[in-house]
């Protein structure tokens, strides 16, 4: 079996509920409490702040995740991937990416994002 042939369910399934604007999604995934981690940004505190932050904050307008690889246990989980899509102010987005998560009960608790770009 191929990288390419690898599905990534749990993954796919937070990202789809990302990529389609499905906001009432997001408690099947975070935990109450979440501690959300991204560049740019200060940190995202709470599952309220977390769905302001994708329905007014985030500078996306649409786009879709592709997944690349993912492992995940009990306690922890990562994946990496890419972005495509488009910002607010119509800018084509292409970003690759890693999250690593700290999960609790099932949901993510800490979420750390990584974009592939210079910093240093």
């Amino acid at each position: 079996m191929t990288m390419q042939q690898l599905r990534f369910p749990w993954f796919e399934d937070l990202f789809h509920a990302i990529d389609t604007a499905s906001w009432n999604d997001l408690p099947n995934f975070f935990h109450p409490d979440i501690v959300y981690e991204r560049p740019g940004y200060a940190p995202i505190s709470g599952l309220d702040a977390l769905r302001d932050f994708y329905s007014s904050t985030r500078i996306i307008a649409e786009g879709k995740h592709s997944l690349d690889g993912g492992l995940r246990d009990a306690d922890k989980a990562i994946c990496w991937g890419h972005f495509r899509g488009r910002s607010k102010s119509g800018d084509p987005l292409e970003e690759r990416f890693a999250d690593a998560y700290e999960l609790e009960d099932g949901l993510i608790r800490k979420r750390t994002t990584f974009f592939f770009r210079a910093a240093i």
